[in-house]
C-alpha cells in the first residue's frame, strides 16, 4: 500500500477556501438536479433527498422513480418534476425509459440509489444512468457496486457507510472501521471517484490522494433517512459548483451542522431525518456571510 497520507481536518475555515458560488443568480444559474430512487415500499428516501437537493440551494429538481407512487410522490413534493418508471412485482425499479434519458442529458447533477436495493436491475439501471449522464454523479445505497469506474478527470460521488464499504472491497466491516483512511483512498483510486465514508467519523477521499476526516457529527444523525439527506444535500451542492469533492465535503460538514443545530432545539436523540435539511438553508447563509461564497464565474480558490 502507498504511503500514508496525511488528512485534513474538515472545517469551516477550509471550506472558505472553496466557496461556492454566489446565490443571487436565478434559478437556472444555481443548476437542475436529478433523483433517480425509492420505490413502491420506500417511496421516502427519494422525497428526502430531493427535499435536500432543494434546501441546499439547487435551482430545478427532476425525480424519477417507481411508477406506481409516481402521483402522491408530485403532490408531496409539488416543488419537482416526477417520473414514474416501470417496477417489479417487489416494487422496485427495473429500467429506464426515453423520458429518463432526456433527464439525465439536462441535469447538473444526478442521485442515484436511495431506497434502492442492490439487484441485476439496478446495476443495468446505473449502467444507462452512466451512459447517458453528463452532470455529476453521485451514487448511494442499492446503487453502488464494486464494479464502478468513472471516467478519468469526472469523479462521481460515493456514499457508502461502513456496512455497505465492507461489501464493496470485499471485507469484513471490521475491518473497514480499523482502516477506514486507508480503504478510502485506495477505493477512491481505483474507482476514479470522490468516496465518502459515512459514520461517527465521516473519511472523504479523492481519486488524487487527498484526504479529509470530518468527526463532528452528532448521535441522533444515526437514523433512518440520514443518508439520503447527505446524498441529496452532496447532489444539490453539486449542481451548484460543478465540483465533486467541494461538493462532497460542503455537504458532509453542513449536514453535520443541522445535526448539531436539531439537537439544540430537539434534543439529542430522535430527531427526524424530514428535519435535517431544515436548518441548512440559515446554515449555508451563515457560511455565506462568513466569507465561503464566490461570486459566480470566479475562482474557488
Amino acid at each position: 500500500m502507498s504511503a500514508r497520507a496525511e488528512p485534513q481536518r474538515l472545517t469551516a475555515r477550509l471550506l472558505r477556501g472553496m466557496p461556492l458560488p454566489d446565490p443571487d443568480g436565478g434559478k437556472e444559474a444555481r443548476g437542475r438536479v436529478l433523483v433517480i430512487g425509492g420505490s413502491s415500499r420506500v417511496p421516502g428516501a427519494a422525497l428526502l433527498a430531493g427535499t435536500a437537493a432543494l434546501r441546499s440551494g439547487a435551482g430545478k429538481l427532476q425525480v424519477a422513480t417507481a411508477q406506481d407512487v409516481a402521483l402522491p410522490f408530485a403532490v408531496a413534493l409539488p416543488e419537482a418534476l416526477v417520473l414514474g418508471l416501470p417496477v417489479d412485482a417487489r416494487g422496485g425499479i427495473v429500467r429506464g425509459n426515453a423520458a429518463l434519458d432526456d433527464a439525465l442529458a439536462g441535469a447538473d447533477a444526478v442521485l442515484v440509489g436511495p431506497g434502492m436495493s442492490p439487484a441485476p436491475a439496478t446495476t443495468t439501471l446505473v449502467q444507462r444512468i452512466i451512459r447517458h449522464a453528463t452532470g455529476t454523479l453521485v451514487i448511494d445505497a442499492g446503487a453502488l457496486s464494486p464494479d464502478l469506474r468513472a471516467r478519468p478527470g469526472a469523479p462521481y460521488v460515493l456514499t457508502p457507510h461502513a456496512g455497505e464499504m465492507a461489501k464493496l472491497s470485499g471485507l469484513e466491516k471490521s475491518r473497514v472501521q480499523r482502516e477506514p483512511q486507508e480503504l478510502a483512498l485506495a477505493f477512491a483510486r481505483r474507482t476514479r471517484s470522490v468516496l465518502v465514508l459515512k459514520g461517527a467519523t465521516t473519511w472523504i477521499a479523492s481519486p488524487d490522494g487527498r484526504l479529509w476526516l470530518h468527526p463532528g457529527g452528532c448521535r441522533g444523525l444515526g437514523t433512518s433517512g440520514s443518508g439520503d439527506v447527505l446524498a441529496g444535500l452532496i447532489a444539490g451542492l453539486a449542481a451548484r459548483c460543478g465540483d465533486a469533492v467541494q461538493a462532497a465535503l460542503w455537504g458532509v460538514f453542513v449536514h453535520a451542522e443541522a445535526g448539531r443545530t436539531l439537537e439544540r432545539s430537539v434534543g439529542s436523540l430522535g430527531f427526524l431525518a424530514r428535519e435535517i435539511a431544515d436548518p441548512v438553508p440559515r446554515l449555508l447563509d451563515h457560511l455565506r456571510r462568513r466569507g465561503a461564497t464566490v461570486r459566480t464565474g470566479s475562482s474557488a480558490g
